[in-house]
Protein backbone atom coordinates (compact mmCIF):
# COMPACT_ATOMS: atom_id res chain seq x y z
CA UNK A 1 0.00 0.00 0.00
CA UNK A 2 1.47 3.51 -1.29
CA UNK A 3 0.44 6.42 -1.85
CA UNK A 4 -1.45 10.27 -0.76
CA UNK A 5 -4.49 10.84 0.50
CA UNK A 6 -5.96 14.25 0.62
CA UNK A 7 -7.44 14.42 4.19
CA UNK A 8 -10.35 17.16 5.30
CA UNK A 9 -8.71 17.80 8.54
CA UNK A 10 -11.50 18.45 11.05
CA UNK A 11 -10.63 20.68 13.44
CA UNK A 12 -9.87 19.81 17.24
CA UNK A 13 -7.56 17.30 16.30
CA UNK A 14 -3.39 17.62 15.23
CA UNK A 15 -1.97 16.78 12.48
CA UNK A 16 0.28 13.94 14.35
CA UNK A 17 -3.73 12.60 15.21
CA UNK A 18 -4.74 11.98 11.76
CA UNK A 19 -1.37 10.42 11.37
CA UNK A 20 -2.34 7.86 14.40
CA UNK A 21 -5.80 7.56 13.17
CA UNK A 22 -4.88 6.38 9.80
CA UNK A 23 -2.27 4.02 10.52
CA UNK A 24 -4.57 1.84 12.64
CA UNK A 25 -7.31 2.20 10.45
CA UNK A 26 -4.68 0.84 7.53
CA UNK A 27 -2.61 -1.27 9.78
CA UNK A 28 0.24 0.24 8.01
CA UNK A 29 3.27 1.59 9.87
CA UNK A 30 4.84 4.33 7.13
CA UNK A 31 1.92 6.97 7.14
CA UNK A 32 2.97 10.80 7.67
CA UNK A 33 2.01 14.37 7.13
CA UNK A 34 3.40 17.09 4.79
CA UNK A 35 3.12 19.93 7.54
CA UNK A 36 1.63 20.87 10.50
CA UNK A 37 -2.20 22.30 10.80
CA UNK A 38 -2.80 23.95 14.13
CA UNK A 39 -5.64 21.73 16.12
CA UNK A 40 -8.07 24.40 15.82
CA UNK A 41 -7.47 24.44 11.74
CA UNK A 42 -9.31 22.45 9.19
CA UNK A 43 -8.56 21.96 5.71
CA UNK A 44 -6.72 19.59 3.22
CA UNK A 45 -3.95 17.69 5.05
CA UNK A 46 -2.13 15.31 2.39
CA UNK A 47 -0.74 12.48 3.96
CA UNK A 48 1.91 9.98 2.58
CA UNK A 49 1.47 6.72 2.87
CA UNK A 50 3.86 3.58 2.48
CA UNK A 51 6.75 4.63 0.02
CA UNK A 52 4.96 7.84 -0.17
CA UNK A 53 6.49 9.02 3.36
CA UNK A 54 9.97 9.88 1.27
CA UNK A 55 8.27 12.19 -0.95
CA UNK A 56 6.79 14.68 1.57
CA UNK A 57 9.39 16.88 1.54
CA UNK A 58 8.70 17.38 -1.89
CA UNK A 59 4.77 18.25 -1.19
CA UNK A 60 5.29 20.51 2.16
CA UNK A 61 7.38 22.64 -0.10
CA UNK A 62 4.80 23.13 -2.50
CA UNK A 63 2.27 26.48 -2.32
CA UNK A 64 -1.11 26.68 -0.03
CA UNK A 65 -4.23 28.93 -0.28
CA UNK A 66 -6.41 30.07 2.81
CA UNK A 67 -9.53 31.41 3.62
CA UNK A 68 -9.29 33.16 6.78
CA UNK A 69 -11.60 35.31 8.95
CA UNK A 70 -9.87 37.96 10.73
CA UNK A 71 -11.64 39.97 13.20
CA UNK A 72 -10.13 43.75 14.00
CA UNK A 73 -9.84 45.42 17.32
CA UNK A 74 -8.91 42.19 19.62
CA UNK A 75 -5.95 41.29 19.51
CA UNK A 76 -4.78 38.07 21.31
CA UNK A 77 -1.30 36.22 22.50
CA UNK A 78 -1.41 33.84 20.43
CA UNK A 79 -2.34 35.87 17.41
CA UNK A 80 -5.78 33.32 16.86
CA UNK A 81 -8.77 32.81 18.63
CA UNK A 82 -7.59 30.28 21.29
CA UNK A 83 -5.40 32.46 23.01
CA UNK A 84 -6.21 35.21 25.61
CA UNK A 85 -7.44 38.50 24.89
CA UNK A 86 -4.61 41.10 25.60
CA UNK A 87 -6.79 43.99 24.17
CA UNK A 88 -9.88 45.32 22.77
CA UNK A 89 -10.94 48.26 21.00
CA UNK A 90 -13.75 49.43 18.81
CA UNK A 91 -12.36 50.44 15.66
CA UNK A 92 -14.06 53.20 13.80
CA UNK A 93 -12.69 50.82 10.48
CA UNK A 94 -14.42 50.65 6.92
CA UNK A 95 -13.64 48.43 3.87
CA UNK A 96 -11.94 50.80 2.52
CA UNK A 97 -9.33 51.14 5.42
CA UNK A 98 -8.25 47.92 5.03
CA UNK A 99 -8.42 47.56 1.38
CA UNK A 100 -5.54 50.56 1.23
CA UNK A 101 -2.88 48.60 3.28
CA UNK A 102 -3.32 44.96 1.57
CA UNK A 103 -1.07 45.88 -1.27
CA UNK A 104 1.95 46.17 1.13
CA UNK A 105 1.40 42.66 1.95
CA UNK A 106 2.34 41.10 -0.64
CA UNK A 107 5.02 39.44 -2.47
CA UNK A 108 8.18 38.69 -0.52
CA UNK A 109 7.72 40.28 2.82
CA UNK A 110 9.62 39.86 6.08
CA UNK A 111 7.51 38.05 8.67
CA UNK A 112 8.27 37.43 12.78
CA UNK A 113 7.01 33.86 13.68
CA UNK A 114 4.55 34.39 16.36
CA UNK A 115 5.75 33.25 19.97
CA UNK A 116 3.22 30.27 19.85
CA UNK A 117 4.19 28.29 17.19
CA UNK A 118 6.63 25.29 16.69
CA UNK A 119 9.55 27.25 15.04
CA UNK A 120 12.39 26.19 17.01
CA UNK A 121 15.39 28.57 18.50
CA UNK A 122 18.36 27.09 20.37
CA UNK A 123 16.73 23.42 20.15
CA UNK A 124 13.39 24.22 21.78
CA UNK A 125 10.30 25.15 20.56
CA UNK A 126 9.34 28.72 20.37
CA UNK A 127 5.37 28.01 22.81
CA UNK A 128 7.85 26.49 25.46
CA UNK A 129 9.36 29.54 25.86
CA UNK A 130 6.19 31.80 25.55
CA UNK A 131 4.19 28.95 28.19
CA UNK A 132 7.58 30.04 30.67
CA UNK A 133 6.92 33.63 30.41
CA UNK A 134 10.22 34.00 28.50
CA UNK A 135 11.07 36.71 26.13
CA UNK A 136 13.66 35.62 23.33
CA UNK A 137 14.59 37.78 20.32
CA UNK A 138 13.26 36.23 17.08
CA UNK A 139 14.90 36.38 13.32
CA UNK A 140 12.45 37.73 10.82
CA UNK A 141 12.12 35.03 7.88
CA UNK A 142 11.02 36.21 3.97
CA UNK A 143 7.64 34.24 2.98
CA UNK A 144 6.02 34.85 -0.18
CA UNK A 145 2.61 36.25 -0.73
CA UNK A 146 1.09 35.23 -3.76
CA UNK A 147 -2.90 35.95 -3.18
CA UNK A 148 -4.39 38.42 -0.94
CA UNK A 149 -7.30 39.30 -1.48
CA UNK A 150 -10.10 40.87 0.27
CA UNK A 151 -13.81 38.69 -0.49
CA UNK A 152 -15.73 39.80 2.18
CA UNK A 153 -16.27 42.57 4.99
CA UNK A 154 -18.86 42.73 8.09
CA UNK A 155 -19.19 45.94 9.31
CA UNK A 156 -19.82 45.52 13.67
CA UNK A 157 -18.29 46.79 16.73
CA UNK A 158 -15.50 44.04 15.82
CA UNK A 159 -15.21 44.22 12.47
CA UNK A 160 -14.32 41.21 10.39
CA UNK A 161 -12.54 40.26 6.90
CA UNK A 162 -13.05 37.08 4.74
CA UNK A 163 -9.59 36.97 2.91
CA UNK A 164 -8.58 34.30 0.28
CA UNK A 165 -4.67 34.03 0.65
CA UNK A 166 -2.61 31.74 -1.44
CA UNK A 167 1.22 31.61 0.04
CA UNK A 168 4.70 30.30 0.25
CA UNK A 169 5.37 27.02 3.03
CA UNK A 170 5.66 28.26 6.46
CA UNK A 171 3.36 31.31 6.12
CA UNK A 172 2.07 32.20 9.19
CA UNK A 173 -1.64 33.26 8.28
CA UNK A 174 -2.47 34.40 11.98
CA UNK A 175 0.66 36.71 11.78
CA UNK A 176 -0.54 38.19 8.69
CA UNK A 177 -4.11 39.20 10.35
CA UNK A 178 -1.92 40.32 13.46
CA UNK A 179 0.07 42.52 11.47
CA UNK A 180 -2.75 43.92 9.34
CA UNK A 181 -4.21 44.99 12.72
CA UNK A 182 -0.99 46.68 14.12
CA UNK A 183 -1.09 48.11 10.45
CA UNK A 184 -4.07 49.36 10.67
CA UNK A 185 -3.33 50.44 14.54
CA UNK A 186 -6.49 48.52 16.15
CA UNK A 187 -5.08 45.38 16.57
CA UNK A 188 -6.36 42.10 15.10
CA UNK A 189 -6.04 38.29 15.62
CA UNK A 190 -7.10 34.89 13.21
CA UNK A 191 -10.52 34.15 14.08
CA UNK A 192 -10.96 31.31 12.41
CA UNK A 193 -9.01 29.12 9.16
CA UNK A 194 -9.08 27.05 6.56
CA UNK A 195 -6.69 25.64 4.22
CA UNK A 196 -8.69 24.76 1.11
CA UNK A 197 -5.30 23.92 -1.30
CA UNK A 198 -1.53 22.21 -0.40
CA UNK A 199 0.16 21.73 -3.52
CA UNK A 200 -1.68 19.96 -5.99
CA UNK A 201 -4.51 18.69 -3.05
CA UNK A 202 -8.22 20.60 -3.30
CA UNK A 203 -10.71 20.82 -0.74
CA UNK A 204 -12.96 20.30 -3.39
CA UNK A 205 -11.46 16.23 -4.07
CA UNK A 206 -10.76 15.84 -0.66
CA UNK A 207 -11.87 13.06 2.28
CA UNK A 208 -12.98 13.19 5.60
CA UNK A 209 -12.09 10.73 7.85
CA UNK A 210 -15.66 9.05 7.95
CA UNK A 211 -15.53 9.07 3.91
CA UNK A 212 -12.14 7.06 4.55
CA UNK A 213 -13.61 4.91 7.35
CA UNK A 214 -16.41 3.73 5.18
CA UNK A 215 -14.34 3.45 1.83
CA UNK A 216 -11.82 1.44 3.21
CA UNK A 217 -14.77 -1.38 5.14
CA UNK A 218 -15.87 -1.70 1.54
CA UNK A 219 -12.34 -2.81 0.62
CA UNK A 220 -12.52 0.86 -2.03
CA UNK A 221 -9.13 2.60 -1.49
CA UNK A 222 -9.90 5.15 -4.32
CA UNK A 223 -9.10 7.66 -1.65
CA UNK A 224 -5.12 6.96 -2.52
CA UNK A 225 -3.98 8.57 -4.72
CA UNK A 226 -0.63 7.85 -6.84
CA UNK A 227 2.66 8.99 -5.77
CA UNK A 228 2.87 11.16 -9.12
CA UNK A 229 -0.71 13.17 -7.93
CA UNK A 230 1.54 14.69 -5.11
CA UNK A 231 4.38 16.26 -6.39
CA UNK A 232 3.74 19.67 -8.81
CA UNK A 233 7.08 19.06 -10.84
CA UNK A 234 7.73 18.28 -14.50
CA UNK A 235 7.56 14.59 -15.45
CA UNK A 236 10.48 12.69 -17.52
CA UNK A 237 10.84 8.95 -18.62
CA UNK A 238 13.21 6.61 -18.97
CA UNK A 239 13.76 3.15 -21.02
CA UNK A 240 13.68 -0.02 -19.08
CA UNK A 241 17.54 0.41 -19.46
CA UNK A 242 17.57 3.45 -18.21
CA UNK A 243 15.17 3.33 -15.45
CA UNK A 244 17.22 0.30 -14.36
CA UNK A 245 20.68 2.74 -14.80
CA UNK A 246 19.11 5.67 -12.41
CA UNK A 247 17.68 3.14 -9.73
CA UNK A 248 21.66 2.07 -9.60
CA UNK A 249 22.79 5.72 -9.28
CA UNK A 250 23.96 6.31 -12.32
CA UNK A 251 22.97 9.30 -14.89
CA UNK A 252 21.42 9.15 -18.11
CA UNK A 253 22.44 11.85 -21.28
CA UNK A 254 19.88 14.46 -22.17
CA UNK A 255 18.97 13.26 -25.55
CA UNK A 256 18.06 9.46 -23.83
CA UNK A 257 15.22 11.43 -21.97
CA UNK A 258 11.83 11.56 -22.79
CA UNK A 259 10.40 14.60 -21.09
CA UNK A 260 7.05 16.05 -20.74
CA UNK A 261 8.00 20.02 -20.30
CA UNK A 262 10.95 22.04 -21.27
CA UNK A 263 10.82 24.23 -18.22
CA UNK A 264 13.53 25.39 -16.38
CA UNK A 265 12.82 23.59 -13.00
CA UNK A 266 16.21 21.47 -11.87
CA UNK A 267 14.02 18.67 -10.21
CA UNK A 268 11.85 16.15 -12.21
CA UNK A 269 9.50 13.08 -11.64
CA UNK A 270 11.22 10.18 -12.89
CA UNK A 271 8.41 7.72 -14.52
CA UNK A 272 9.31 4.34 -15.60
CA UNK A 273 7.08 2.32 -17.08
CA UNK A 274 3.95 4.47 -15.72
CA UNK A 275 5.46 4.26 -12.28
CA UNK A 276 7.09 6.67 -10.09
CA UNK A 277 10.60 5.36 -9.87
CA UNK A 278 12.50 8.64 -8.29
CA UNK A 279 13.32 12.41 -8.17
CA UNK A 280 15.93 13.32 -10.58
CA UNK A 281 17.48 16.71 -11.38
CA UNK A 282 19.05 18.07 -14.31
CA UNK A 283 22.84 18.69 -14.46
CA UNK A 284 24.81 20.21 -17.30
CA UNK A 285 25.73 16.66 -18.24
CA UNK A 286 22.43 15.14 -18.06
CA UNK A 287 19.68 14.06 -15.67
CA UNK A 288 20.81 12.49 -12.25
CA UNK A 289 19.46 10.53 -9.60
CA UNK A 290 18.34 12.90 -6.66
CA UNK A 291 16.06 10.62 -4.79
CA UNK A 292 15.67 6.71 -5.88
CA UNK A 293 12.44 5.16 -4.78
CA UNK A 294 12.70 1.73 -6.21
Amino acid sequence: MEGVINVLKPPGMTSSDVVVWLRKLLKIKKVGHTGTLDPGVAGVLPICVGRGTRLAEYITEQGKAYIAEVTFGITTETQDASGKVTKRTSPDLKRSDLERVIPSFQGKVSQIPPMYSAVRKEGKHLYEYARQGLAVEIAPREVSIYKLELAKWYEGEYPRAILEIECSKGTYIRTISHDLGQALGCGAHMSYLVRVRSGPFKIQASWTLEEIEEATGLGNYAFLLPLTAGIDLPQVFLSAVRGNAFRHGLPTKREWVKSSSEGSEPFVQVIEDGKLIGIGIWREEGLFPHKVLI
